[in-house]
């Protein structure tokens, strides 16, 4: 069954090489509109390609999931049919999460590996760990997301018919099973609180310095920013989830200094288990003093990027912090929306106008740069320096400016 980890089996370093081609399936429901799936399946095709993955076809249909197969049964035959057509096609990824059941119907009648949202991410989240910490979280993500999928997975063993004899040996193997996982799940939760001890350490070692933290959703430039800023060498990839384990940097700004992480992005319908495996990461998140909430303007769907983001600060009890957005990538938004014969004064007015609107949309301050032009950063300091001052001013208010604050600890 290519659902099934081996629990046992620790998963290779780094991404596979060997390159594979898909169909994408999404449903239309009562729930979500059409322009909505197909804003999801685009997502699931750049997650697919992040994995290794080359999408070849969309299939989309209108209906309410079917519990045993979850598409219906016309539409199963024509991505038979297609799949029957196109040999080199080896993975069917669906945007929901399925069942173990619905994984081996589809399985048995489309004849490749069936693969959901949730699998997807778990996998790119597997070969992008790197610490010991991301490595424990990932497993304990994959595990508890298996237990409950078990059944589905174990049906060569139902009865196939009745009698003496017939009865109980498919039951017995699946609560052997469950056994097992649960004993699993229980030894990664035992291991992560040992490394988040470790953790906690580490970071009330770090002195007194004012924290700052980048969120965001993924591949908005976080990363990109964070090297700017910090002057240091952090993966940056236009891929999702290129960064996965937390980065911290003493970073000083005139005679300020503080400390800079970057973390996971963000993404829409981002399993619910795969947060609270996180959460132990994110703690830089809930830890810090101040967010800089970075957003991809140039991305058509950069607003319901920041609900989502806002959604999950929220979930981790981390969104009354002072917040500065970050709107990035400016120079391709005004490739991508602005006529090229469009005067500056006339541009400049657009831009302004936006900024407006969005500062009363989301009643955070912000700002408008690119990171890889550089542009405005110089104004980003400032605005930095200023909310990291104040936080500065709230924590020590008889400490005379200059902020000469002993810093010993390994942030790396």
């Amino acid at each position: 069954m290519s659902q099934q980890w081996n629990l046992n089996k620790k998963s290779s370093a780094g991404p596979s090489l060997q390159k594979e081609y898909c169909v994408l399936v999404g449903l239309v429901t009562q729930e979500q509109t059409e322009s909505l799936v197909r804003e999801y399946l685009d997502e699931l095709e750049f997650l697919a390609q992040t994995a290794g993955a080359e999408t070849l076809k969309v299939f989309i249909q209108k209906q309410n999931p079917d519990p045993r197969t979850f598409i219906g049964k016309g539409k199963m035959e024509e991505i038979a049919r297609y799949i029957e057509s196109h040999p080199e096609i080896t993975l069917a990824v669906f945007d929901d999460d399925l069942s173990g059941k619905q994984i081996n119907i589809l399985e048995e009648n489309l004849k490749v590996k069936i693969v959901d949202r949730s699998t997807l991410i778990l996998d790119i989240f597997a070969s992008r760990a790197q610490t010991a910490q991301a490595k424990t979280q990932v497993e304990l993500a994959q595990t508890q997301y298996l237990l409950p999928r078990l059944r589905g997975m174990w049906t060569h063993l139902e009865r196939q018919k009745g009698g003496i004899g017939m009865r109980g040996p498919g039951e017995q193997e699946i609560e052997t099973d469950r056994r097992i996982v649960r004993d699993k799940i229980a030894l990664l939760k035992e291991r992560l609180a040992k490394i988040d001890k470790q953790a906690q350490t580490q970071r009330k070692t770090r002195g007194e310095l004012i924290r700052v933290a980048l969120v965001g959703y993924t591949n908005v430039g976080k990363s990109t920013l964070m090297n700017l800023l910090s002057k240091s060498e952090v993966l940056a990839e236009n891929k999702l989830f290129a960064t996965l384990d937390t980065t911290v940097r003493k970073v000083v700004l005139g005679s300020m200094p503080f400390l800079l992480s970057d973390t996971v992005g963000f993404i829409r319908k981002l399993p619910h288990h795969l947060i609270e495996s996180f959460k132990s990461t994110l703690d830089e998140v809930v830890e810090s003093d101040i967010l800089l909430h970075v957003v991809d303007l140039a991305h058509p769907q950069f607003m319901d990027h920041i609900r989502t983001v806002n959604n999950t600060l929220k979930e981790l009890k981390a969104d009354n912090k002072p917040t500065l957005l970050i709107f990035n990538k400016v120079d391709l938004y005004r490739d991508k929306n602005f006529d090229k014969y469009l005067d500056e004064n006339t541009r400049n007015e657009i831009m302004d106008e936006l900024k407006t609107n969005l500062k009363n949309s989301f009643e955070y301050d912000n700002i408008f740069i690119s990171a890889i032009t550089k542009e405005n950063i110089a104004e980003l300091r400032d605005k930095l320096s200023d909310m990291i001052e104040i936080q500065y001013t709230i924590r020590y208010p008889y400490r005379p400016k200059g902020w000469n604050i002993d810093y010993e600890a390994n942030v790396e």
